[in-house]
């Protein structure tokens, strides 16, 4: 037979708020154990003569809460065990369900077959919280436990109740996450022993929270819904709702004639602006630059939606699905080869199976034809080194490369423009090749080298404006005396 623990609630007040049927069980013979002895009905029934195991010393014995309620639970099951099948009897601030990690470890043992539990309910916390706040639940609530929630649980247009507020440590962790979401000022109810003859409120500031009121295992945070949109606007709900509204019948003209076809360039512009932002090392251009780039993201999304063939949520479930399936050595397993080349090989592996039942014509299909040419030159290359197509010694490149230099001059010298055109093609193909067995990019190569010719450039200009000239009334060699200082200077 398995042993038994009987859970009881003591409800949020004193012993006049206990039934009577929960009274007469605390009051036979069976020993009690508590969780804590700080509540008000416990000083009542001691009063009565009736004792208390209490785990209190426990919480002095850990910095954290888990291993606390890990040890509780395990002293109530050895407690249990070593009953003599008479079973023990366990009571909990509140309700045993409510805002109670020791009942939800006791119920996981009991899932495993090791321990027998009874519920008596008692009446939570949340009742004589929502009188003292004159609150209606039914308006949409959140409750959220003071020592294990983020900022991404929050829930901004909800009534928001925060128990387990222990302590002024703790206090001071609550009020740094709201902060991520409210102003300092922003203004919240502390609700202390609710229901009780004790029961106190204040409101203040945000910032206040951890050094105007004292708290204690006995004390909720209540945090009003947010009064207005203007406290939704860093909120991914709230951008996907202003583009929906750009999209829809009453919206914006530009937005509403846009396909997926036509924003291309636009997405493109914006990928490049955001690669100057980071040549710039510019944070705030960044920031601005990348909300473009998911603007971008989130008109085709919202295109989809409209069209009726995928939404923003199917954009983010793929993504997610995704970066789990492809970093097992993060999510799963722990798998041999952490170096970043042994994550890229796994990650191409990886990418390989998925598309095993798709298996393209070429190895070269999957390249997308709208990059830029030097891009596409380099995955070109990569894709087929794969497959072995590629020198392994540095020598032979240095040498094709001569040869097509030699070829592109003899078509210059032959004055047969189409010629030329497609043997420079051929330089810039095997420079491609060599950059790449470098690891340069070269993009981001001529990128860097495009900026630096503007920056001297710009130089040259400025030397020339302070001495009433332009470059039109300049010559070479003054120009280049400029650009030779720019070169000194750094720029």
């Amino acid at each position: 037979m398995k042993p038994e623990i009987e859970i009881i609630g003591l409800g949020p007040g004193g012993l006049g708020k206990l039934t009577l049927d929960v009274y007469k069980r605390l009051k036979d013979e069976k020993k009690v154990y508590a969780r804590t002895t700080h509540h008000p009905v416990i000083a009542e029934l001691q009063s009565e003569g009736l004792e208390f195991a209490s785990f209190d010393a426990i919480y002095e014995a850990h910095e954290s809460f888990p291993p606390i309620y890990e040890e509780i639970a395990e002293a109530l099951l050895g407690a249990a065990a070593g009953s003599s099948g008479e079973g023990i009897r366990y009571v909990v601030p509140g309700h045993p369900l409510v805002a109670e990690e020791t009942v939800q470890r006791l119920l996981a043992a009991e899932a495993e077959g090791r321990v027998s539990v009874n519920i008596i309910g008692g009446a939570s916390f949340l009742d004589p919280v929502f009188s003292a706040l004159r609150i209606d639940p039914n308006d949409g609530f959140q409750l959220l436990d003071a020592t294990n929630f983020t900022a991404d649980d929050l829930s901004l247009t909800q009534h928001l109740i925060i128990s387990q507020l222990y302590d002024g440590f703790i206090a001071s962790e609550v009020k740094l996450t709201l902060m991520e979401h409210f102003p300092d000022d922003y203004e919240v109810t502390l609700v202390k022993a609710a229901g009780s003859p004790d029961e106190e409120m204040a409101t203040l500031p945000l910032y206040a929270l951890d050094r105007e009121m004292n708290v204690s295992n006995l004390t909720v945070l209540y945090v009003p819904p947010a009064p207005d949109e203007s406290y939704l606007r860093h909120t991914f709900t709230r951008l996907r709702d202003v583009i929906r509204v750009l999209r829809g019948p009453n919206g914006c003209p530009w937005d509403r004639k846009q396909t997926h076809v036509t924003l291309k360039r636009f997405l493109l512009e914006e990928a490049y602006e955001v690669l100057d932002a980071i040549d710039e090392e510019d944070d705030d251009h960044l920031v601005e630059e990348l909300g473009d780039v998911l603007l971008q993201v989130l008109l085709h999304a919202q295109i989809g939606e409209d069209e009726g063939y995928f939404n923003i949520a199917d954009v983010v479930a793929g993504l997610t699905e995704k970066m789990i399936r492809r970093h097992p050595h993060v999510f799963h397993e722990k798998i041999e080869g952490d170096r970043a080349e042994d994550v890229e090989l796994r990650w191409d592996k990886i990418k390989e199976m998925e598309k095993k039942d798709q298996t393209p014509a070429s190895l070269l299909d999957n390249i997308p034809r709208s990059m830029p040419s030097l891009m596409t030159a380099f995955e070109l290359q990569k894709k087929t080194a794969k497959a072995g197509f590629q020198w392994h010694e540095e020598a032979p490149m240095w040498e094709k490369l001569e040869e097509e230099i030699a070829e592109w001059k003899e078509a210059l010298k032959e004055h047969n423009d189409e010629e030329a055109k497609k043997e420079f093609g051929d330089v810039l193909f095997i420079l491609v090749n060599l950059a790449r067995s470098f690891n340069i990019q070269p993009e981001e190569a001529l990128l860097m080298t495009n900026r630096k010719f503007i920056r001297r450039f710009q130089y040259i200009e400025m030397q020339l404006k302070a001495n009433g000239k332009t470059p039109e009334t300049s010559d070479l060699t003054e120009m280049d005396r400029y650009w030779d200082e720019a070169k000194k200077k750094g720029i």
